[in-house]
């Protein structure tokens, strides 16, 4: 019932910055939460930031003072601005979209940041 399509990941140096986008479409109305999560291969997929529709927002430890999570509710859709990036932010970024019931994943965008 909900997609999610993410976009702006890419090649990076270390130090630089990337704003990563997930647009949401479906029955978007049931989303309670919407974040951004990232993976390394043959790691645990981890929570980067998220934000509840009351507003309230949680961040990685390591995306604190870096990163900021931020949504248009016009557009429908959920950023993440990351600055200051580091080697170790190298994964494939996921967006979320949460219900009661369910998680919803986008396909991924690859992030890789060069040292």
């Amino acid at each position: 019932q909900v997609q999610l399509v993410e976009s702006g990941g890419g090649l990076v140096q270390a130090g630089g910055s990337l704003r990563l986008s997930c647009a949401a479409s479906g029955s978007i109305f049931n989303l309670v939460s919407m974040g951004w999560y990232r993976q390394v291969s043959g790691k645990q997929r981890e929570l980067v930031a998220s934000m509840h529709r009351s507003g309230t927002i949680n961040y990685a430890e390591s995306a604190k003072g870096r990163f900021t999570i931020s949504r248009d509710n016009v557009k429908n859709t959920v950023n993440l601005q990351m600055n200051s990036l580091k080697a170790e932010d190298t994964a494939v970024y996921y967006c979320n979209g949460a219900t009661i019931s369910r998680n919803y994943w986008g396909q991924g965008t690859q992030v890789t940041v060069s040292s």
